[in-house]
């Protein structure tokens, strides 16, 4: 935008409308600037005003006008059409965009050189420090997984900590920005923070040390009462009802409310924290908690929903606070359940009740964790049997809120992956042994500081059985429909994998399931320094994202050949018939065990407390209202049932193939 001296005469305008600069000569404007709407304003420093136009139609029926209205402004440019009303302190040091409205605010203000919340470093998992990782603008779960765990390669750390260095050099300035769009009402002090396009804060306390990365195609809202000091906070969040963060990173579409607060913790994708408190924790996607009583601390979680009372400690009162745990994906905490850390709860698993053995069942995915009598049990697999597990798997990407097309968190949602299926092979193992050095016979087997019941550990080895016969068969019968061959030697050709990537062990960095050996050859040119800019992380983990399910069938084909004996090089059609019915009965199997588990929601224990004041009929009637009018009705229930025709369809399709190009 050009930018002219005032005249003579709109200096004077300026002046008899309650308005006084240090010089009127470092006031510019732009062409089509009428001073008619500058009042009670004060200027020092360099100005640059645009043209106000237009007003602004506000909630209750109220109409502004845009323009400057009793403000102090020091420094600052000011866009097309933005209206600035009753700043009670000042503005310094700001850009300001276009459209944008400020009214009835303390002060907004750059104080020296900033990098707006960059560099600043969360002390997660560790409150005495050790696994310190620095954010900025465009820190992922991947790349925070990489910093916060991986300190037994301080090369690589200090190599990653370089990149973010140079992204934080290169947005350090003396001024701030305000985008386009933005509405910033009632609120106090903001002082050294970026604010971006389409931003509303309204009634904030504080903000201080920060960048709010809001665009037109995901706004953050910040609400009343929110105090926030050394953060970020990413698109399409939300902030609000006297939040306090202090050294956080918000990922994109959180939500944070209820008087939430957290320190030294990190936040990604769609994770959603209200009433409670979270210190030291890293947080990866749709980690969620609601309970004023909910405390974690010094934990990483994802796909965590965190019950009533839940809580762990970090501190034994010999060391400090420096104890760490672990629940895997998809591990969820019930109400009053406890964790005395160090430990680590396995993938999709259930913790009920108080634990303090220091426990790791990361070999035991799927499991209920229980306490009876002060001691802790473990039932693996019963919770792959949950109506509960499953309806979470279909709600999570369904409760995507990122409405930004550059996504930061490369997130999977499979239930079944090479990563769960890895360790539920290590898990059959673990029982195997068990029952080979105790004998059949015992009642109780010891495990890790806990116990597994004689009936649950057999009953954990039929899940994982079943488990690992849907995984492999799900990826086979993929495989297979994907192939267009018209003979069996054509279909064991595709049948082949398209590298090694894939072999081996698998993790998950926070979201996204990876082999190693992608990760580990990729982590060494970072070390290396062969890999420069951030950018460059993001590339690698969004190429893994994409060829997923060519490195699933690479992990698939060597397993049906380690754990069925069958070799798919040179597998006959009926070998593959056997493998395909065996994954078709765990299919219907698992299904039926999920109908059953959905059937007790309807059993007449779960309708005490309906049909107040009258007899059976009147409860049944009041649960029928309130819960649905008959179980198979139900929509879970009417999904089981559809994809067990689903499954059984493409069972018989995929027969009828292997049977024609076998002929």
């Amino acid at each position: 935008m050009e930018y002219r001296q005032l005249t003579a005469q709109e200096i004077e305008q300026l002046k008899s409308q309650g308005c006084s600069a240090e010089d009127w000569d470092r006031v510019l404007v732009a062409d089509g600037f009428n001073p008619k709407y500058v009042r009670l304003s004060r200027f020092s420093g360099d100005i640059r005003l645009g043209v106000f136009e237009v007003g602004f139609d506000l909630p209750g029926g109220i109409h502004k006008h845009s323009g400057l209205y009793n403000t102090t402004l020091h420094n600052v440019q000011v866009g097309n059409n933005t209206c600035i009303e009753d700043v009670g302190n000042y503005i310094a040091n700001y850009h300001i965009g276009n459209n944008s409205f400020i009214g009835n605010i303390d002060s907004i203000i750059v104080d020296g050189v900033t990098s707006f919340g960059n560099g600043v470093e969360a002390a997660v998992l560790n409150e005495t420090g050790g696994r310190e990782v620095p954010f900025y603008d465009r820190l992922s779960a991947q790349q925070a997984y990489i910093l916060a765990l991986y300190r037994y390669r301080p090369a690589l750390v200090d190599k990653i900590k370089a990149l973010i260095g140079e992204y934080v050099e290169s947005v350090k300035a003396d001024f701030g920005t305000i985008g386009d769009n933005v509405t910033i009402m009632d609120t106090g002090t903001i002082r050294n923070v970026k604010i971006g396009d389409n931003c509303v804060i309204e009634g904030a306390s504080r903000l201080k040390n920060g960048s709010i990365n809001s665009n037109a195609s995901a706004p953050v809202h910040i609400g009343e009462g929110v105090i926030a000091d050394d953060f970020i906070i990413g698109s399409g969040s939300s902030v609000d009802d006297n939040v306090t963060l202090e050294r956080c990173f918000i990922g994109q579409a959180c939500i944070m409310g209820h008087s939430y607060s957290a320190s030294d913790s990190l936040f990604f994708s769609n994770c959603h924290e209200e009433n409670g408190e979270a210190c030291a924790i890293f947080a990866g996607p749709y980690t969620v908690t609601h309970h004023k009583s909910t405390l974690l601390i010094a934990g990483m979680f994802s796909f965590m929903n965190a019950g009533s009372g839940s809580n762990q400690s970090n501190h034994m009162y010999k060391l400090g606070p420096i104890h760490q745990g672990i629940l895997e994906r998809g591990a969820k905490t019930a109400s009053d359940s406890y964790v005395l850390w160090p430990a680590k709860v396995g993938a999709f698993s259930l913790v009920m009740g108080r634990h303090t053995a220091h426990m790791d069942t990361s070999n035991l995915p799927y499991s209920y964790l229980l306490e009876d009598k002060a001691s802790s049990y473990i039932a693996p697999g019963a919770n792959i049997k949950s109506v509960g597990t499953i309806r979470d798997a279909m709600k999570w990407p369904r409760r995507d809120k990122r409405k930004d097309p550059d996504k930061l968190d490369y997130i999977n949602f499979n239930i079944l992956s090479p990563y769960t299926m890895q360790k539920v092979l290590k898990g059959i193992e673990i029982l195997r042994s068990l029952r080979r050095s105790f004998g059949p016979d015992i009642a109780e087997y010891p495990y890790q500081g806990g116990w597994i019941r004689s009936s649950s550990l057999n009953k954990g080895l039929n899940y994982y059985s079943i488990i690992l016969d849907k995984f492999l068969g799900n990826s086979l019968v993929s495989r297979i429909g994907k192939s267009k061959a018209e003979t069996w030697e054509e279909l064991l050709k595709d049948l082949r994998p398209d590298s090694e990537i894939g072999l081996g062990s698998w993790v998950d960095v926070s979201g996204l399931i990876c082999p190693k050996n992608a990760l580990d050859p990729f982590l060494d040119q970072v070390e290396e320094g062969v890999v420069s800019g951030v950018d460059a992380l993001d590339e690698f983990f969004s190429m893994i994202y994409s060829e997923y399910y060519s490195y699933e069938w690479t992990w698939a084909y060597d397993i049906i050949r380690k754990y069925y004996g069958v070799s798919l090089d040179n597998v006959s059609p009926k070998d593959v018939l056997d493998l395909i019915t065996r994954w078709k009965e765990a299919v219907v199997g698992l299904d039926n065990l999920l109908y059953e588990d959905a059937k007790k929601e309807f059993s007449l224990s779960f309708m005490t407390s309906f049909g107040e004041d009258g007899d059976q009929e009147t409860r049944l009637k009041d649960f029928e209202q309130v819960r649905g009018s008959d179980f198979e009705g139900n929509p879970f229930v009417q999904m089981v049932k559809n994809h067990i025709k689903e499954k059984t369809a493409l069972y018989e399709s995929t027969v009828q193939r292997i049977k024609k190009v076998a002929a």
